[in-house]
């Protein structure tokens, strides 16, 4: 799973330049409760921007930021409330907000929980090794921007149909940025480009997103927390809580959902996909435009035995209503419809993922009759700040976004959507989805046959791994104490 084993010799070369590069490294408690962070780490963050190459933002991977680009401390979580003339539902759906994260993306936060074990436990030395970050866009920029706080050399693999301001951003951090064929749905060609540069005899260490228990970790210790922690603010005494949706992707947001489940067990953990790319709905194929996600294959780090519910999403619709929340004739418009004006300023708060995981929040929403004592949660995984090239490709292929067109896009998009391309998964529908792990993982990653038999059959696979958090921090904490950083500030 998370192998802790201490390489001795590497250790030392990573702790040296730790202590070169001024790095204290926070625990996944800190990141969970930043009131457990030091005053004299609260009182330099004031100086530092959110996005600045400063080690002190390894403390700002949490949910909890001040919504500041600059100087802000830590407060509640941040959330979004959708009303229902926007929505269309009586149910309330509130989402995690991810764009108050160093680099604009929560994934920067899987990246850490990847990276830090092996880094203190000497598994990743940065004095000889490069880092590689194989991804469909924010995680190998998350991990990237990991990177150059230790010092190291970096490769950001991602696919080259991704939005141009990844690429932008990652030219200036990462030490090498390789673009493989195709877009979001071309996860295999990324796994081709790390198994050529294992082979190519290099000093490297592959941090895969999509079978590293870190990436898993980090969202059930954090992520999960901080829904919690939101869902006790707004709760009623008659409020129920209902799902958590979120797309598959790398598998590691919707572990939140593990977590929550131990305090509320009849949640629905709902999955969810690209209509053009019915992986799990169908065992399909094909390419879409909600970018990030990843598809045609399952995360090994996927927990699909406590997975309730499949959703596929026409990529059109996350498409057509970014231009909607974004526009000017689409702001306008929905403001005839009633959605209050603080809301249209927060929009742009949603990118494509993030507008796709508010659509299966609405279809889930339908599906089971929803209404004002329910409650569904979802992820905000970036904002508009990845995608404004995209707003105008799409003025440039279709023309002006007028409100006759916002019109149309909110009865469809909106008020229209179905409750079709949903799956409510029995027994055997798991298992369906589950057996796909076999011919990515066992036959071409060469994972084995056993494990993936144990992930299935063996409910404790899945329950120990949470106890690897204390014993990182407790690695994490001997790793500051070597360093003595911790002691100087």
């Amino acid at each position: 799973m998370i192998d802790l084993t201490v390489h001795p010799k590497e250790l030392e070369n990573a702790v040296r330049r730790a202590r070169e590069k001024n790095i204290i490294i926070p625990t996944f408690k800190q990141q969970k409760d930043p009131g457990l962070i030091p005053d004299t780490i609260l009182a330099q963050l004031k100086n530092v921007g959110l996005w600045d190459i400063n080690p002190l933002n390894l403390f700002r991977i949490t949910w909890h930021n001040e919504p500041v680009p600059s100087g802000g401390g830590f407060g509640d979580v941040n959330f979004i409330e959708f009303p229902s003339s926007l929505t269309g539902v009586g149910a309330r759906i509130v989402a995690l907000v991810g764009k108050w994260f160093p680099t604009g993306a929560h994934k920067v936060g899987a990246a850490f929980g990847c990276l830090v074990p092996r880094l203190v436990t000497g598994q990743f030395d940065p004095t000889v090794q490069k880092a590689v970050w194989p991804s469909t866009g924010n995680y190998c920029r998350g991990g990237a921007y990991d990177s150059v706080l230790l010092g190291c050399e970096s490769i950001a693999i991602l696919p080259e149909g991704m939005s141009r301001e990844r690429f932008e951003w990652l030219s200036s951090v990462a030490g090498e940025i390789i673009k493989t064929p195709g877009s979001e749905s071309n996860v295999k060609e990324i796994f081709d480009k790390c198994w050529e540069l294992r082979n190519s005899g290099e000093q490297l260490s592959i941090f895969n997103q999509f079978d590293e228990f870190g990436n898993y970790l980090w969202h059930h210790e954090v992520t999960g927390p901080a829904i919690l922690e939101v869902l006790e603010r707004i709760m009623g005494p008659n409020d129920k809580f209902r799902a958590i949706t979120s797309a598959t992707g790398s598998a590691g947001t919707i572990a939140c959902g593990d977590f929550l489940k131990k305090h509320f067990p009849l949640i629905k953990l709902v999955a969810s996909e690209a209509l053009q790319c019915p992986t799990l709905l169908r065992n399909g194929f094909g390419e879409h435009r909600i970018e990030g996600i990843g598809d045609k294959h399952v995360p090994w780090i996927h927990n699909v035995k406590n997975t309730d519910m499949v959703v596929a999403i026409d990529d059109e619709t996350p498409i057509s209503l970014i231009r909607l929340f974004n526009e000017p004739g689409g702001k306008k418009y929905l403001t005839s419809r009633g959605v209050p004006e603080a809301l249209l300023d927060m929009l742009d708060l949603l990118g494509i993922s993030s507008v796709s995981n508010l659509v299966t929040a609405i279809k889930f929403a339908k599906y089971y009759e929803l209404d004002g004592q329910d409650i569904v949660m979802t992820v905000l995984t970036d904002s508009m700040e990845m995608y404004e090239s995209r707003l105008g490709e799409l003025n440039a292929e279709r023309g002006e976004f007028t409100e006759k067109d916002a019109a149309a896009v909110y009865a469809r998009h909106l008020q229209g959507l179905a409750i079709d391309n949903m799956e409510e998964l029995t027994y055997y529908g798991r298992r369906r989805i589950h057996n796909l792990k076999y011919y990515t993982w066992v036959e071409q990653q060469g994972k084995a046959y056993e494990e993936i038999q144990e992930q299935w059959y063996n409910d404790d696979y899945w329950e120990r791994i949470p106890a690897f958090a204390d014993k990182i921090d407790a690695l994490i904490e001997e790793f500051n104490a070597k360093t003595g950083l911790l002691s100087e500030i």
